[in-house]
């Protein structure tokens, strides 16, 4: 998958605002980057940016994808949506077909995922909402690199409608792969789904497994929760029980994985 009409060439060239890496030349990519993540712990922010720069001119992807980060969150910089919908275009572009399961595989993949953030939601000045491109780099992330964060989002569009068809079979797939990562939203909608037999054959104690695993999972999420005391409330003593049951032993052999 290649998205080089998303921004012209010479934007993707220069990703990188930041200032050219001020000390030793010859530091290789790796020890730039971990110069510069060294930094970025210690709130350095303009040696952070410096030392990352110079990594990714080096084509070091974590540098590269960290900087779209730091941009993204405005995390010690002003908060530049624009700049970081370029760096992760870049990325995007230059490793789209790389491998799956490789070292670089999460930075590439979260790179798709932000893009398609980007796209549901727009860019004031830079994007245009485009909800059906959104959807196709979350199925490209989901599919190809097997992203929870991406199935998740691909499962919610399906469920929605957004940016395509509304297919709930398709939702509850999606939905149940993210699940099975150990994704908390994932796992409460799926369990949602399972429990009110929505795109799945109904299952109750199944269901409310799932919404009880996220609620563990992710506790303090009022969503969650809502989902959760919804369930419980509806579900009979017996089915109470046996998904209680189901959840805590599931918990516990996730902990020794």
């Amino acid at each position: 998958m290649r998205i080089s009409s998303v921004l012209p060439a010479a934007c993707l060239a220069v990703a990188m605002a930041t200032p050219a890496f001020a000390f030793d030349p010859d530091m290789s990519a790796r020890e730039a980057f971990r110069e510069g993540y060294i930094a970025y712990k210690q709130g350095h922010t303009a040696e952070a940016l410096e030392a990352l720069s110079y990594a990714a001119d080096k084509g070091h992807t974590a540098a590269l994808w960290k900087l779209g980060r730091i941009y993204a969150t405005g995390d010690g910089v002003s908060e530049d949506d624009a700049h970081a919908f370029r760096i992760f275009a870049k990325i995007a572009n230059d490793y789209a077909d790389g491998n799956p399961r490789g070292s670089d595989a999460r930075f590439v993949s979260d790179a798709f995922v932000a893009l398609a953030g980007y796209f549901r939601d727009g860019i004031t000045g830079t994007v245009v909402a485009d909800e059906g491109k959104a959807r196709r780099f979350y199925s490209y992330a989901a599919s190809y690199f097997a992203d929870p964060e991406a199935q998740f989002q691909l499962g919610m569009m399906y469920l929605s409608g957004r940016g395509g068809e509304k297919n709930d079979r398709q939702a509850a797939r999606w939905l149940k792969l993210a699940a099975d990562k150990g994704h908390a939203q994932a796992q409460a909608e799926f369990g949602r789904l399972l429990f009110d037999g929505i795109g799945i054959r109904r299952n109750a104690v199944k269901g409310l497994m799932w919404l009880s695993i996220a609620r563990n999972s992710y506790r303090g999420d009022d969503a969650i929760q809502s989902l959760h005391e919804e369930a419980f409330a509806a579900a009979s003593e017996n089915d109470r029980r046996t998904a209680m049951a189901l959840a805590e032993d599931y918990l516990a052999k996730s902990k020794t994985k």
